[in-house]
């Protein structure tokens, strides 16, 4: 297992190869991800996303325990929406509420990062485009989202799409513990093994119809323990191997 992270360096983003506490340049993410002898420690380097998507899909329902939650039939096929791109920040940046008298909810999820250009993939051959695994945050304003027939303006709010910490390539998708915990009390305890639809599935329904480019991301669903955030909290998701994503939350200025 690799594991990728960008940072901010000399004012331009960078990705490297993380090993333990020291982060190793490279030359090109999708490319042979050659270490070009650069490195630093990373907790000198200004942590970004993981990546900067194209596209960035979110899918709904996609576990049965949370459609029950949420009152909705489970899906026949995959309910997807798309995530601005501009609602994502990285590991350690603030979730920002823009409307504090809404409810707005956590839902931790796993996040899949296209390696290469897919199109038409099947389920046989679709992990072989996913470069690798992160951490994702599908923030949901539901006052919005309860007021509109489409959803995503309700999850594409400034801030609202958490990313990270890092990209770790190699995990089988397949079953991955996932773990949220609202100021260090756990909401969400679950598997991916619980999925509907699973990251293979996903990823050729996709494809059939929107060519995949390196650096899209798919939200693959949150499980059972959604809940309100609120001005002070601290969102802190876990899944299999990977780092925790923890992001402050905070009502946003003005």
């Amino acid at each position: 297992m690799a594991v990728y992270g960008r940072f901010l360096i000399d004012g331009t983003p960078r990705h490297a190869e993380v090993e333990g506490d020291t982060a190793y340049l490279i030359d090109d993410l999708f490319g042979a991800r050659r270490r070009t002898g650069g490195y630093s420690k990373v907790d000198r380097l200004q942590l970004l996303a993981p990546v900067a998507p194209a596209k960035l899909f979110a899918i709904g329902l996609n576990y049965v325990d949370h459609a029950a939650e949420s009152g909705k039939p489970i899906p026949d096929v995959p309910l997807m929406w798309f995530k601005a791109t501009s609602a994502i920040v990285a590991g350690g940046q603030a979730v920002e509420i823009a409307y504090p008298e809404h409810r707005t909810d956590y839902e931790g999820e796993l996040t899949v990062v296209i390696g290469k250009r897919c199109r038409g993939a099947s389920e046989a051959n679709a992990l072989d485009f996913v470069l690798g695994l992160t951490i994702g945050q599908d923030i949901s304003d539901r006052d919005v989202q309860r007021s509109e027939s489409q959803w995503a303006r309700a999850k594409s709010l400034d801030t609202y799409a958490p990313l990270g910490p890092f990209i770790h390539t190699g995990l089988d998708p397949a079953d991955l513990q996932i773990e949220t915990r609202l100021n260090g009390e756990v909401r969400q305890n679950s598997s991916t093994r619980l999925m509907i639809f699973s990251v293979a599935k996903l990823i050729t329904f996709l494809s059939e119809a929107i060519t995949l480019e390196p650096g899209d991301c798919i939200m693959t669903g949150t499980p059972v323990g959604i809940g309100a955030i609120r001005d002070g909290d601290t969102i802190e998701t876990r899944i299999g191997p990977m780092g925790p994503l923890v992001n402050p939350v905070r009502n946003r200025d003005g």
